[in-house]
């Protein structure tokens, strides 16, 4: 192997053979050098972390920042150096910007508070399921049910009229990193968002409801800061979870021995879950800075220097966990990176999960001879975005 990874594009994709494989030479690099070098598409000489304990290492380490004006992105075709966070995104900003915001929000995604939400998430599943039966076959679980569910849930959680989500779904799409995405025209999905929340905020100002914006508005956040604020927590809401949920379905149809063990056994859903958010995480990985000089499994990282970390490499690490590239319910997944580490680490991981742990054994329950409608090599993931995304997930089932 060269002392330098030069193929960054195998990040963004999965191996041929079959979905959730990883390409032979990120499987090779992470077990020979799981911190290594890597040439970035703007010609940037950064660093590579595949390993786990190297991953978890740079996400936990106060030297490095989130700020997306200091990286440089591994992305094919992205040579362009990212804007500066926008007001209210405070994944893009570090200590102690970012503690401000997080100390607001941290208290309103409680695990505790998203147990509450158990009985709502039922009710807007079951809602979902019945509009699926009545679908016409195939159908595309995707559309009827995966995206759906996590935009009831977070409009209801914000005070969003639930009439507006196919709205903010197609701006969402404009904020993924993919090609023919520019930061203009990210920028400008942003803004749209922000304006719609800036709308809300005086209404949530005079006359409070039982939601997350209308308790931000008591605190010491500016108009133009729950704006972003309202705008980023819906962008994160409405995408993360339905691509989770459709991948998780997608992944179970494709090992029908750990989909039968699944529907037999409802004490084995809380694994299941961990599991497949290991196995099929949300993303290729994300980005770090160095802001002064960084030691680093015995390797010395410069200030100024970007490190991308691979968390599919990292999930599938055999140091970590025994035979990763296995799918395994009933595996103690724990600890996995799919939620990131650290001070950025998802602030809607709980509810996440109790969306997953409500609509899939809901799904399979309903619906016991669900099976994909295409071949598993023709359903379109587009792995090459900072999110996944699964376009369309094709389903039948026998009436």
């Amino acid at each position: 192997m060269t002392d330098v990874f030069t193929q960054p594009e195998l990040l963004f994709r999965w191996s041929g053979e079959h979905p959730f494989v990883l390409a032979p030479e990120l499987v090779r690099l992470r077990d020979e050098r799981p911190l290594s070098r890597m040439l970035y598409p703007d010609g940037h000489n950064g660093w590579l972390a595949t390993g786990y304990d190297e991953a978890r290492a740079v996400l936990a380490h106060p030297g490095f920042s989130n700020r997306y004006e200091l990286m440089h992105l591994p992305i094919p075709g992205m040579t362009e150096t990212p804007p500066p966070a926008p007001t209210g995104d405070f994944l893009g900003i570090d200590p102690p910007e970012h503690t401000r915001f997080r100390k607001q929000l941290a208290g309103k995604f409680t695990a505790r508070r998203m147990r509450l939400l158990t009985e709502q998430v039922a009710g807007f599943t079951a809602d979902r399921l019945a509009a699926l039966e009545r679908e016409d076959r195939p159908a595309d679980l995707m559309e009827v049910y995966a995206r759906p569910i996590p935009a009831l849930v977070i409009c209801e959680l914000l005070g969003v009229p639930l009439a507006d989500r196919d709205y903010f779904r197609s701006l969402v799409n404009g904020l993924l990193v993919r090609e023919g995405v520019t930061p203009q025209s990210m920028a400008a999905a942003w803004n749209s968002i922000q304006e719609y929340v800036r709308d809300l905020i005086p209404a949530k100002r005079a006359e409070p409801t039982d939601d997350i914006l209308s308790e931000l508005t008591s605190g010491d956040l500016t108009d133009e800061e729950l704006a972003g604020v309202g705008a980023f927590l819906l962008g994160a809401g409405l995408h993360t979870t339905a691509t989770v949920l459709g991948m998780a379905v997608y992944t179970l149809l494709l090992h029908p021995g750990q989909l039968a063990a699944l529907r037999s056994d409802s004490e084995l859903v809380d694994s299941a879950v961990e599991e497949l958010l290991r196995y099929t995480g949300i993303s290729a990985g994300t980005v770090r800075v160095a802001l002064e000089d960084v030691e680093i499994d015995s390797q010395a990282i410069k200030a100024g220097e970007t490190v991308m970390i691979s968390m599919n490499a990292a999930n599938r690490d055999p140091r970590r966990f025994v035979d990763p590239d296995v799918l395994d319910l009933r595996r103690d997944a724990a600890g996995h990176l799919t939620f990131v580490h650290g001070i950025h680490q998802c602030l809607g991981q709980h509810l996440a999960r109790i969306e997953l742990r409500t609509a899939l054994p809901a799904l399979l329950t309903r619906f016991p001879t669900l099976r994909l409608a295409i071949p598993a090599h023709e359903v379109p993931l587009r792995t090459e975005a900072n999110m996944y995304d699964l376009e369309r997930l094709p389903v039948s089932w026998e009436a």
